[in-house]
């Protein structure tokens, strides 16, 4: 078992303006309005079912990154409700601003809501609903940190996370497109074809910041002869940090919009990116805010649309990939949906010599960065890295320089850590170990 850290970090104080000014608006009236509306309108049963079950035993603890990496009670799962929901509920929502804003910044900065803790508890209790819904109220509030706020403002304004123009966007297909056709001539990226078998849809920061991920993308449709398409406009981003702010309203209309187009386009299926929490958003949370206990057109994240090209032969492997490699399991995928003797299945398919980083699957730890953290963005960034010295410890362990994580945030919260632990490591996603060793066809080569 995992041991805390014996020593406390010093905590220098950050000012985040979304937090001073937000709490500098509220008033005790205000703050009570909102959460007894709350309390009252929104919370489920389960919220005081939670709340009586505990017992306090801090079983959750060990489960938490927060509390390993920095070793006392407050960061701790239960001692992270009990500075928040629970004095809530026994003052009825009578709090102070100061209050408010120090609850946002344990349920937004230090909850990744990645359920590890959940698993290790003696009853189960979903704690990540308890943060989630500390978040729920001091969104309603107006106490978010800023720069997810950002985010989930541009979701309500574009439809997508990052302030992209429709222009832009479709001007960033075309590019990944000529790119594409150095290597395969013909190739294309489809835009709103109707009836096609496949909606291929990605997260806002791709054509921002990565947009060598969807040329990577349409090289593999093409090879493996896929019928499929991308969206022009609206609904083509299936990211939400809507859902992690609370923002639940504005989350709602970015699902109905995403879903909306891929019906309009009448697909058979929707093929998501390498993203934990967009497929969390459109598999799990968003469609169920919506009144879909499923999604109501299939859904797959792209670990298995692999996992099925290559069971069914549509890409072959031509040459495996040398340098030994380890796996991160996100939380999302693997906790939240069990993908992970999937992508197991690709690392050993593609790669001559996998290490297991420990402990793994479902028990991984998370990479600090899930859950909208990363998405607080710089002010918040040394804390984070510095809350998960556990997994610097778990990434150095393997003795590996590649670490293969599926997942955007995981990208970014593992570059972090490897950077600030100086490890030595680089991360890939699944389509980048692809592109180095599947086959492309004789008849498609330019």
């Amino acid at each position: 078992m995992a041991v805390p850290a014996t020593k406390l970090k010093e905590q220098k104080e950050i000012i985040d303006v979304g937090l001073e000014e937000g709490a500098a608006r509220l008033t005790y009236e205000r703050i009570e309005q909102v959460i007894n509306r709350v309390i009252t309108g929104e919370m489920a049963a389960r919220m005081k079912v939670y709340v009586d079950t505990c017992i306090h035993c801090g079983m959750c603890s060990t489960a938490c990154h927060y509390y390993l990496s920095h070793g006392t009670p407050e960061w701790a799962p239960v001692g992270k409700v009990k500075q928040t929901m629970w004095e809530i509920l026994e003052k009825k929502g009578r709090v102070s601003p100061e209050f408010i804003k120090r609850a946002s910044i344990i349920a937004s900065t230090e909850c990744n809501v990645c359920r590890r803790c959940s698993m290790y508890c003696p009853y189960g209790i979903d704690i990540a609903y308890i943060m989630a819904t500390v978040r729920r109220i001091c969104h309603l509030l107006g106490v978010t940190p800023q720069y997810i706020q950002d985010t989930a403002h541009s979701h309500s304004a574009t439809m997508n996370q990052m302030w992209v123009k429709e222009d832009e966007w479709i001007d960033t297909l075309q590019w990944q497109e000529g790119e594409a056709q150095a290597e395969i001539p013909s190739l294309r990226i489809p835009l709103d074809k109707e009836g096609a078998d496949i909606m291929y849809s990605v997260i806002g920061p791709e054509p921002k910041f990565r947009a060598q991920l969807i040329y990577q993308a349409a090289i593999l449709m093409t090879a493996a002869g896929v019928n499929w398409t991308m969206p022009s406009g609206p609904g083509w981003d299936n990211s939400d940090m809507a859902m992690f702010t609370g923002d639940f309203e504005t989350m709602g209309r970015v699902k109905r919009t995403h879903f909306e187009t891929a019906a309009n386009l009448r697909v058979k299926k929707i093929v998501m990116g390498e993203c934990g929490h967009a497929f969390r958003s459109v598999y799990d949370v968003g469609n169920r805010w919506l009144g879909w206990k499923m999604p109501p057109i299939p859904v797959i994240h792209a670990t298995q649309f692999y996992y099925e090209l290559l069971k069914e032969g549509k890409i072959k492997i031509a040459r495996k990939f040398k340098e030994p490699v380890t796996l991160h399991d996100p939380c999302n995928i693997v906790r939240g949906r069990g993908l992970h003797e999937m992508m197991r299945y690709l690392v050993n398919a593609t790669c001559e010599n996998f290490v297991e980083m420990y402990p793994n699957r479902e028990h991984n730890h998370c990479c600090c960065a899930g859950g909208g953290v990363i998405n607080c963005g710089p002010p918040w960034k040394t804390k984070r890295v510095e809350s998960n010295s556990t997994k610097a410890e778990q990434l150095a362990a393997t003795g590996v320089h590649i670490c293969i994580a599926p997942c955007h945030n995981c990208h970014g919260g593992l570059e972090d850590i490897i950077n600030y632990y100086k490890l030595n490591m680089h991360v890939m996603f699944f389509i980048d170990i692809l592109m180095k060793t599947m086959e492309i066809p004789d008849s498609l080569k330019a």
